[in-house]
């Protein structure tokens, strides 16, 4: 955070800590209105999660920006890209797409400069490509907040006159919102979308003067309209949503197929990734189209009939622990994360095993009954997903660079719908933010136990040992002795000249770590490996697991259980392909 502001003392300009502190207080200002925003969310679907949308792609935001602070002393350009690229990674729903959007085209002008002039110019390239991203605009929405936010603004002048009129323009703006859209009209509400806006605006106000804005007491709701009617019942049943690594001509042909097959179509992002969003009723064809342009991930598939929640009214909106990225109604519906890379799309099976699966809930999630133990597992690599899901546990993707947020942790959790859970972090980074999870999930009631994997491997020999039928105590006490048995390493690649426990290394070096610490250092992946290998069979061992990323030299599998064979005869080797996005090569020792 920045220094606190002295009495009548005000920014010029946004420095890296001003909008360090401007993100923080968007997150906590979106935090405070979740609930609300949610209440009065009835377009483009009824379904009560706007401001959970917003509120998770705020957080993203947020941790990217304290990553990038953690890592160095950013300047404001590292700082507002790293803010708009991580609410692209993040973003969620119609509304968080838009709204990384609006945070994207405001860092292209504020990267060049950051007074109220750069301001104003960035507002107003920000409501340009946020309509640009959205196939068919409509007036009465953000969009229309964000365009009036930069129309009152557009004279520039000093900072906090800009940021104040700014505000203020999309202030009034979203009260008229309301005559705008029949929907909104009739339901007595103003815009879901356009009143997060509001919020983020006011929060970067409060960066700039010291004072948080003064705000309107909101008018009481009329009662209850009649619900108007969610997607899935006269309107699309799916939304999908994914990352895609893509060029810009695949995705301009990814538009006009997806515009075709649905609605709320909105893409967003730029140089080569892109965050995807649409209304179907064929989530599957939604997912082939993205296949077809590039590389989709973090496919979201959500089906609106079983997550349709009541319109705003007194008593209608859900609390701030509900959903938790994807949409989660009062009936336990859930929506799946997946990591298919291949596009295809099934009508309900197991997730992450490198398909989408256009699911809606099981009946018993729609009883509200809950199966008696579950298992969730964060692991790299859409295979080592859809190992661990065949052998029935819930499953995280990880990429590098990029773990899984606190909130993502508890919406897999409450996803598994269980009454006792067994929660396997494989990492030792997530120890902190799995133990946060794991106790607010436990406040809802479910029974949790963190087992403190520090590695994929370790949480693939917890599984194996998984019994869910006997006592939930003895299954914990039997994984954790399982996991604590399996000694693991990791082979990785240096990025760049370093100092290691090992030596220097160099940058395309091969590095072998053991149990996190760099022991090796080589030139050849398979030859490191091999010395990898000898190192930890010397202490013993009777079973090696080894897990094969894509990217690895054709035969390293091979070459290595033919080297565990000839140098030790009792010694078993399993090995698994954990697919894409997962380092080279784990190493477990039993």
């Amino acid at each position: 955070m920045s220094r606190a502001l002295q009495p009548d003392e005000e920014l010029v300009e946004l420095d890296a800590e001003a909008v360090r502190t401007w993100c923080a207080r968007a997150f906590d200002a979106l935090g405070r209105e979740r609930e609300e925003i949610d209440a009065i969310n009835v377009y483009p679907v009824a379904d009560g999660d706007t401001g959970t949308n917003l509120y998770l792609t705020a957080e993203a935001a947020h941790r990217a920006v304290e990553a990038v602070f953690a890592a160095s002393g950013p300047d404001t350009a590292e700082t507002v890209r790293a803010m708009a690229h991580g609410a692209l990674l993040g973003a969620r729903g119609n509304s968080g797409t838009i709204l990384s959007q609006l945070l994207r085209g405001m860092a292209t002008v504020l990267a060049d400069g950051c007074d109220g002039d750069h301001l104003a110019r960035a507002l107003a390239e920000a409501a340009r490509a946020a309509r640009q991203a959205v196939a068919h605009p409509v007036e009465g929405t953000i969009l229309t907040v964000a365009s009036a936010a930069a129309g009152a603004c557009a004279a520039g002048g000093p900072l906090v006159r800009v940021a104040r009129d700014a505000y203020e323009g999309a202030a009034t703006a979203l009260t008229a919102t309301s005559g705008q859209l029949d929907v909104l009209e009739r339901a007595g509400v103003v815009d879901a979308g356009g009143r997060g806006l509001v919020a983020v605006l006011g929060a970067l106000l409060e960066t700039v003067t010291g004072r948080a804005p003064d705000h309107a007491a909101p008018a009481p709701l009329p009662p209850a309209a009649p619900r108007e009617k969610c997607a899935g019942e006269d309107g699309p049943a799916y939304e999908v949503i994914y990352l895609l690594e893509a060029d810009d001509a695949a995705v301009a042909l990814l538009r006009s197929r997806l515009d075709a097959l649905g609605e709320s179509l909105v893409v967003v992002g730029g140089d080569g990734l892109w965050n995807v969003h649409v209304h179907v009723d064929d989530a599957g064809a939604a997912v082939e189209a993205g296949v077809e342009a590039g590389r989709p991930h973090r496919i979201r598939i959500t089906h609106f009939a079983s997550d349709a929640t009541p319109a705003p009214g007194r008593g209608t909106a859900r609390g701030a622990g509900s959903g938790a990225g994807d949409r989660h109604g009062a009936d336990g519906a859930h929506a799946h994360r997946h990591g298919a890379d291949d596009g295809h799309a099934h009508a309900c099976g197991t997730e992450s095993d490198g398909h989408a699966h256009a699911c809606g809930t099981g009946d018993d999630a729609a009883r509200g009954e809950r199966v008696p133990r579950a298992v969730v597992a964060v692991v790299p690599g859409e295979g080592l997903a859809g190992l661990c899901a065949e052998a029935g546990a819930t499953t995280v993707r990880t990429r590098p660079g990029e773990p899984p947020a606190e909130d993502e942790l508890v919406e897999a959790v409450r996803r598994a719908h269980a009454r006792e859970v067994v929660l396997l972090p494989n990492d030792t980074d997530l120890r902190e933010t799995a133990t946060a999870a794991a106790e607010r999930v436990r406040a809802e009631g479910v029974r949790v136990a963190l087992i403190p994997t520090r590695a994929a491997v370790q949480g693939i020999a917890a599984l194996a040992v998984h019994e869910p039928d006997r006592r939930f105590d003895e299954d914990v006490v039997a994984m954790t002795a399982a996991a604590g048995a399996t000694r693991y390493a990791e082979l990785a690649v240096a990025e760049h000249r370093s100092f290691t426990s090992a030596g220097v290394c160099q940058a395309g070096d091969v590095l072998g770590l053991i149990e996190g610490d760099v022991a090796v250092i080589g030139k050849d992946l398979t030859e490191t490996a091999r010395t990898v290998l000898d190192r930890m069979l010397s202490a013993g061992g009777e079973l090696v697991t080894l897990v094969v990323a894509d990217d690895t030299p054709p035969g390293l599998a091979a070459d290595l259980e033919q080297h565990v064979r000839r140098g030790y005869l009792a010694v078993d080797t399993t090995t698994y392909h954990a697919g894409a996005e997962a380092p080279p090569l784990l190493i477990g020792v039993e």
